[in-house]
């Protein structure tokens, strides 16, 4: 009996559902024993945990094992900090069409810029310097930026 090889139509099976092999099991159960010199898991918790990991026979059944459990080596002040910096990060970005619209914004000024320099040195005569108006939306966009930014951390606060 040939196995059968998922097609362009149809879905591939995720790793979870895969068997695991004794190399992954004896995997599982070294970080477990990390986390038992860490102090993260009492003796009886580490033999439960062993058996089921020994007895495991997908990724799902190890991963479940083990996903209460930081890397080792990693202290409880780490990993807060790790996600109060991701949390600070989420929020600093911005949202996709602000990046968009900046990024339209700034290619026009560029371009006006680079326009208006050519005509200025070309030109003996006193040049009106049009891309100052750009300066407009720009403030504009700033103020919609900063009052989006405003809004995302109060939102985050409460």
């Amino acid at each position: 009996m040939a196995k059968e090889v998922p097609g362009p139509g149809r879905r591939s099976e995720q790793i979870e559902t895969l068997r695991a092999a004794d190399s992954d099991r004896q995997q599982i159960a070294d970080l477990l024993k990390g986390a038992l010199d860490e102090g993260r898991l009492s003796l009886h918790e580490y033999d439960e945990r062993v058996a089921a990991a020994y007895a495991a026979r997908t990724y799902a059944e190890l991963l479940v094992i083990v996903q209460d459990l930081p890397r080792p080596g990693t202290s409880a002040a780490e990993v807060h900090a790790r996600r109060a910096s991701e949390a600070r990060r989420a929020m600093r970005r911005l949202p996709v069409a602000l990046l968009v619209l900046w990024t339209i914004w700034a290619s026009l000024a560029a371009v006006n810029l680079v326009v208006y320099v050519l005509v200025r040195s070309t030109v003996d005569e006193w040049v009106y310097p049009w891309p100052a108006w750009l300066l407009v939306p720009g403030a504009a966009l700033g103020a919609v930026t900063v009052g989006v930014q405003v809004i995302r951390h109060q939102q985050h606060r409460d």
